[in-house]
Formats: C-alpha cells, sequence, structure tokens
C-alpha cells in the first residue's frame, strides 16, 4: 500500500536549502520513492495553515519510508539542511487502492 511523505519547510537559509534540496533526489529515488508536489502554488483554503513551501513524496509503503528516512544516506544529506530553516515531516500511510 502506498505511503506520503508530507514535508512543511519554513526556509531561512535559502543557499543551505538549495544544496540540499539538489541531494536528496537520489536518496528518495533509491528507496522507491517519487515526488508529487516540491513546492510551487500554494492556496490555503481552510484553518489558518499556511505553510511556505509544501513537499509530497509518495512510497511504495509506509515501511519504505522509514527505511529512507533512517538510511545512511539520507542521514549524510539530511546534515546539509542543518542551519537552512524548519522542518515538519510526516509521514501517512495511503488508502488501498483495490477499495
Amino acid at each position: 500500500m502506498p505511503a506520503y511523505l508530507v514535508v512543511e519547510v519554513r526556509i531561512t537559509d535559502p543557499e543551505r536549502a538549495a544544496r540540499y534540496a539538489a541531494a536528496s533526489p537520489a536518496t528518495v529515488e533509491r528507496y522507491g520513492g517519487r515526488y508529487l508536489a516540491r513546492g510551487g502554488a500554494i492556496s490555503a483554503l481552510e484553518g489558518g495553515w499556511d505553510p511556505k513551501r509544501l513537499v509530497v513524496i509518495e512510497f511504495p509503503s509506509i515501511e519504505r519510508v522509514r527505511e529512507w528516512y533512517r538510511s545512511r544516506e539520507y542521514a549524510e544529506v539530511r546534515k546539509l539542511r542543518e542551519g537552512a530553516g524548519e522542518w515538519r515531516v510526516v509521514a501517512v500511510e495511503g488508502v488501498d487502492p483495490r477499495r
């Protein structure tokens, strides 16, 4: 069953954030992930939530999300974003496509 990584980002150091953004896709792909949204226009519709940047990544399963997030490869890349902003990261399991 697919799973989704949803990331809200508030960038404070664009240069550091750009280095992270350039390096992270290779690790995502290595674990079967694909970007569904990565920045772009955001329209807050309800609830007072006003994110500046959102990223949504689909993975084959919640287990693959966890493997990627805990991987040595991603740990090295994650160091690049230290001091670049604030990240809020959640993983959510998708729905069974047969239902």
